[in-house]
């Protein structure tokens, strides 16, 4: 589902609120949970589920597959969701 189409969804249910101030919670909402993953943070949000982070270890021996040649991947930080039983138990109805 799109950026947009959850806009509209929440307009639908909120018809009280402007489009431009959707756009904001939304906004908020991702800028909220962004800054926090990037303070070393976790967010969880009941009946969702956790998003974290997690270190990946920099790699002297990776290889690029169409060159075979060394190459040097350095230290780097994924993100990481992990859905809550609720989430799971409803997609897998």
């Amino acid at each position: 589902m799109s950026r947009s189409k959850i806009i509209k969804q929440l307009k639908k249910k909120n018809p009280k609120l402007s489009q431009s101030e959707v756009q904001d919670v939304i906004d908020i909402f991702s800028n909220c949970i962004s800054i926090a993953l990037k303070k070393g943070k976790s967010v969880e949000i009941r009946d969702l589920g956790r998003f974290s982070i997690k270190k990946l270890k920099e790699n002297y021996n990776a290889r690029n597959p169409t060159t075979n040649e060394l190459i040097y991947k350095p230290e780097r930080v994924k993100v990481k969701f992990n859905p809550s039983k609720n989430l799971k138990e409803l997609i897998n109805k």
